[in-house]
């Protein structure tokens, strides 16, 4: 039995620049950082003949090319696993909470599958896999932030080039700028879940026509996801959620869909009542995840869990995808 656990990610700049609609053109940045909620991957021979395939659906196909969830079926497809096997998918958070889940899942799947074959394999080559998988082959609108978010953990400057090559490096700062960063931020869940693939599509035919708004928008945050990069690395955590807030002034601008009534009003109470000093709703937008900047965090849990947000404590994960189980 192979058992891997794969981090889920927040974003604090940038996002929506790592789409090869934009990148391949402009250049790209995104400064993001895994968490530690979890894709968990469980992998383990069958004693039955076929593909045995337990997420939020279950399925038995006897090929690979018959299983229907397309993560699945790609990567077996890519890996020409053999059968019988038994894959097992659970997770901590819920998929299209804007935490980059299907990026999470499919790099751990990925993972999973190299070590059941008994091959090492590095965080570089399961974030490109993973992108291959969901960008190449199925063709998704999405972007690479969160394969590698996923792969390598961490607080992580991503840099994605016109030739698609993405160059990665660890956020410089100090234990006690990383203590302070983290305390200083909360996640609340808004409710409901969604599919991101709309609003990327739309941005991806956007950019792709040299829509001004859209390319302004994307240029705005690029720069402010540096920007963001600079100031932590200086120490200046009390800067930070400033330029979240302007970073989230610009995005929910960027796209229709990117936030709703209900969200603009939760992140209203948090600055007005709730002391917040900027944030934004993680993700492509809609519904989620509201992470918030803060001086108080007793004051704004209390006024947010008032208002029907319910938080979710995190920690930073700097381990990335890993093998926690590995049995013969």
């Amino acid at each position: 039995m192979i058992i891997t656990r794969t981090p889920l990610r927040i974003s604090f700049g940038g996002g929506g620049t790592d789409l090869p609609s934009y990148y391949r053109e402009f250049g790209g940045f995104v400064l993001s950082a895994a968490i530690n909620k979890y894709v968990y991957i469980t992998i383990n021979k069958s004693f039955l003949p076929g593909y045995f395939l337990k997420y939020s659906e279950m399925e038995h196909a006897q090929t690979y090319e018959e299983v229907k969830h397309p993560l699945l079926r790609e990567a077996l497809i890519l890996h020409e696993a053999p059968c019988p096997l038994e894959i097992v998918s659970i997770a901590d958070v819920p998929a299209g909470t804007g935490l980059g889940s299907s990026g999470a899942f499919l790099v751990g799947l990925v993972h999973a599958l190299y070590a059941h074959e008994r091959k090492r394999v590095t965080a570089e080559t399961l974030a490109r896999e993973a992108v291959e998988i969901e960008m190449n082959r199925l063709r998704e609108p999405v972007g690479k932030q969160d394969q590698y978010s996923a792969a390598y953990g961490g607080l992580l400057c991503q840099e994605y080039r016109s030739d698609d090559s993405v160059d990665v490096a660890v956020l410089k700062v100090s234990e006690t700028v990383l203590t302070e960063l983290r305390d200083s931020l909360m996640l609340f869940f808004v409710g409901q879940t969604r599919s991101a693939s709309v609003l990327l599509e739309d941005q991806k035919k956007r950019s792709e026509g040299h829509d001004k708004t859209m390319l302004d928008g994307l240029h705005f945050v690029k720069q402010l996801g540096q920007e963001i990069r600079r100031v932590l690395e200086m120490g200046a955590v009390h800067e930070f959620g400033r330029l979240m807030h302007e970073h989230w002034l610009r995005k929910r601008i960027r796209s229709k869909g990117m936030t709703s009534d209900q969200v603009d009003g939760l992140y209203e109470i948090a600055r007005t009542r709730g002391g917040a000093t900027g944030g934004k709703l993680v993700g492509a937008g809609g519904s989620g995840f509201l992470l918030l900047h803060t001086q108080d965090r007793k004051r704004l849990r209390g006024v947010m869990t008032e208002a029907g947000a319910s938080e979710m404590e995190f920690n930073f994960d700097f381990d990335g995808s890993a093998v926690m189980l590995r049995n013969a």
